[in-house]
């Protein structure tokens, strides 16, 4: 039975369609590379397990440390290639910062595999530090992972209970902002794409969707939520069924994740009703298609390359702590990001609203 193959910077570079020195500039986090370029090449990176060669130290140096991030797709309702964008982002912010604190970073993606296999993977691997892809990840699972005995930062999700490291986005002040932009756009009538996909952050959506509603003096009701899968064509599906079967629309709509928007005006689009004119929409993510679809899509912004940042942080800080340190739990605030699938709210002369 033939070896492995040992993956080089030109293999990398072949499968993005980038050149090598693109490929070196981007895991050095240096040169003038577009974020689309970038993207492309860490995705590569992460789809392969490509792990580069530590630089050879120079006398008197030395060799550095390992990290390894974890991207770990329990079954693949969100942690897929309609993600990809994210996690890519993810990874930028952490090889920048493991790069200049003197680290090497391996990624290492494990697809519908046993967590407590990924935990056993790491042992006698001399990794100083791990950040695991929390998204699809059960409280048992990261409890799992933990076992390993190497300093772990969770990222994508988080949990109050678990004495763990985490850094997440702040999904009750995202939330928030969008109700209030709603809110503020004259609109009452609010309705919630949401997935029953089990992830912690979708979770935390959903609960910051009634509690904010509340704390906003809007009306909450459970007949305006439209439940659908995670990815675009299962998102397009179930919308397309609610819609078929004369299921009741609101004025306008939150969506848990940009691609569930995707999916969702695209069943509206298919039965001629209008974005924003008939519904309007918010999405969450920024994911690069929200710019540039008809009509962009209104969406909420956290940075992943700063969460990857505070992983690397947290983990440096874990790892040359000389003794034990407290779990470090911390929420990235997000932005909305404004731009034409939401529009004022206007009353028509049958007593009605109007979208504007």
């Amino acid at each position: 039975m033939s070896e492995k193959k040992t993956l080089t910077m030109r293999d990398i570079a072949k499968a993005a369609g980038v050149s090598a020195a693109t490929v070196s500039l981007v895991l050095n986090g240096k040169g003038e590379i577009s974020s689309a370029t970038r993207a492309k090449v860490l995705d590569v990176v992460a789809d392969l397990n490509y792990v580069p060669r530590p630089p050879r130290p120079r006398l008197g140096e030395a060799v550095n440390d390992t990290l390894r991030f974890l991207k770990i797709a329990k079954h693949g309702h969100t942690v897929n290639r309609d993600h990809s964008h994210f996690i890519s982002d993810y990874i930028d912010g952490m090889s920048q910062e493991a790069m200049r604190r003197g680290y090497t970073l391996e990624v290492v993606s494990h697809e519908r595999e046993a967590i407590a296999t990924i935990a056993q993977s790491l042992a006698g691997t001399g990794i100083k530090g791990v950040v695991a892809l929390g998204t699809e990840l059960s409280e048992a699972d990261m409890r799992l992972l933990l076992t390993s005995g190497i300093p772990t930062v969770f990222i994508d999700t988080f949990h109050e209970v678990i004495d763990a490291n985490f850094v997440n986005m702040n999904n009750e002040d995202a939330v928030y902002k969008v109700l209030s932009r709603l809110k503020l756009l004259g609109f009452r009538d609010i309705g919630f794409v949401a997935s029953p996909v089990e992830t912690t952050n979708f979770r935390l959506r959903r609960d910051a969707f009634e509690k904010n509603m509340h704390r906003l003096d809007l009306p909450f009701s459970e007949a305006n939520t439209i439940w659908v899968e995670s990815t675009f064509d299962g998102a397009y599906e179930a919308s397309l069924r609610h819609i078929v079967a004369g299921g009741r629309l609101a004025d306008c709509y939150f969506c848990t994740n940009d691609v569930m928007a995707y999916g969702f005006i695209k069943a509206l689009r298919e039965n001629n009703i209008r974005i924003p004119g008939d519904v309007s929409i918010i999405g969450f993510d920024n994911l690069p298609m929200s710019a540039t679809m008809d009509p962009p899509l209104t969406t909420i912004e956290v940075s992943k390359r700063k969460i990857g940042y505070l992983a690397i942080t947290i983990l440096d800080d874990l790892i040359n702590a000389s003794e034990q340190q407290p779990s470090v739990k911390i929420l990235v605030g997000a932005d909305l990001v404004v731009r034409a699938s939401d529009r004022r709210l206007r009353r028509r002369r049958d007593g009605g609203a109007e979208g504007r």
